[in-house]
């Protein structure tokens, strides 16, 4: 009993120096706060702030929960090792294991403490240099970010889409949603992706270098927490191209929308109808000015991976090699897996893992 009571101690230091970092009191009494005007009567009588609220309130349950009930475990373990009943050592030994696992994992998810960190993403994919083969790796991590999302019980919408000529893809555009923390995860994939393999797009079968870019942003769906000035917004509507139907190529359904100050634009065709192209837009117009907010905060200019970086030699922050040897490194972290069929088929959080234990602060 003795070896309980001292791993429960540590447990319920550990869990006091965490949520003391991350302010749970004030965290429980603003949720408290939120949840008293989520049950007025006239809450939805303001849809759009009631989404607002709702949206906070969420986010907040998600960090809170957790860590209380975490706390409600080790006080009624505590009074179980108080009773001193040999017969609940087994049990008790049992249940001090699973809160372990329990705190580090709680533990890992500190490190997303960002202020989009919680929120759903939009993750972009261009092919660049590389011709045929550069547009086929778009496609080889089209699926790996499908599959590490279903790992994740997440689900992906696909809001743009250009494919290759010959085979692949140019871009594509995600909305990955459903699951905890998703942009805070994510956000280490942006930047550019080189693939090193044979060609199967070259009769001499040689070795080729393709790259691709991965763009991602945290999902601003909320008007009020990125604004957008109408005076700023410059808005074309055009005749969608491609494929899609009859209704999408023979009206003027596709929306670019340009925020002038900064030079930014988006373009969307991939809804029949105009309003939802816009609405689309208008959300990653948000969730990109929320990404360029995020990269002026940083502290050095030259240290932004951002989106007009180009997707060539020389910008890459992960080699997936396939010929002579079988590797995917990590440029920032180090961190290296010697398994390249594995990751992609969707197997990232080791990467992800790695690279938050080299980025954020540990407790």
């Amino acid at each position: 009993m003795d070896d309980i009571r001292k791993q429960l101690n540590t447990l319920k230091n550990e869990c006091a120096v965490a949520t003391q970092r991350i302010k749970l009191d004030e965290k429980v009494s603003e949720l408290a706060i939120l949840e008293a005007k989520m049950a007025e009567a006239d809450f939805w009588s303001d849809q759009q702030a009631a989404q607002s609220v709702s949206k906070t309130a969420s986010d907040l349950k998600n960090r809170v929960e957790p860590w209380q009930q975490v706390r409600r475990d080790l006080a009624e373990i505590d009074e179980l090792v108080a009773l001193n009943d040999p017969d609940m050592t087994n049990e008790l030994r049992h249940q001090t294991s699973r809160i372990t696992d329990q705190l580090a994992l709680l533990k890992k998810q500190l490190r997303f403490n960002g202020r989009y960190d919680t929120h759903d993403a939009i993750v972009g994919i261009y092919a660049g240099a590389g011709g045929t083969d550069a547009q086929d790796w778009a496609a080889m991590l089209l699926r790996m970010y499908i599959r590490w999302a279903e790992k994740q019980g997440a689900t992906v919408q696909t809001i743009d889409q250009s494919s290759g000529e010959e085979a692949g893809i140019k871009s594509v555009t995600l909305r990955i949603s459903g699951s905890s923390f998703l942009y805070g995860k994510l956000q280490g994939e942006h930047g550019v992706h080189r693939l090193v393999r044979l060609s199967p797009f070259n009769s001499d079968n040689l070795r080729q270098t393709s790259f691709a870019k991965v763009e991602v942003l945290p999902l601003i769906d909320t008007p009020d927490q990125v604004a957008l000035d109408e005076k700023e917004l410059k808005i074309d509507v055009y005749r969608a191209g491609g494929h899609g139907g009859q209704s999408v190529n023979t009206t003027d359904s596709a929306v670019r929308i340009t925020h002038v100050p900064t030079g930014i634009s988006v373009a969307i065709q991939n809804e029949r109808s105009q309003l939802q192209n816009k609405e689309t837009a208008l959300a990653i117009l948000r969730s990109r000015l929320a990404q360029l907010q995020v990269e002026q905060h940083r502290d050095a200019l030259a240290d932004i991976k951002g989106p007009n970086q180009s997707a060539e030699w020389g910008n890459q922050i992960r080699s997936y090699v396939l010929h002579p040897y079988k590797q995917v490194k990590d440029l920032r972290s180090g961190y290296t897996s010697p398994d390249p069929d594995a990751v992609l088929d969707g197997n990232l959080d080791a990467f992800i893992d790695a690279l938050a234990e080299s980025t954020y602060m540990k407790i």
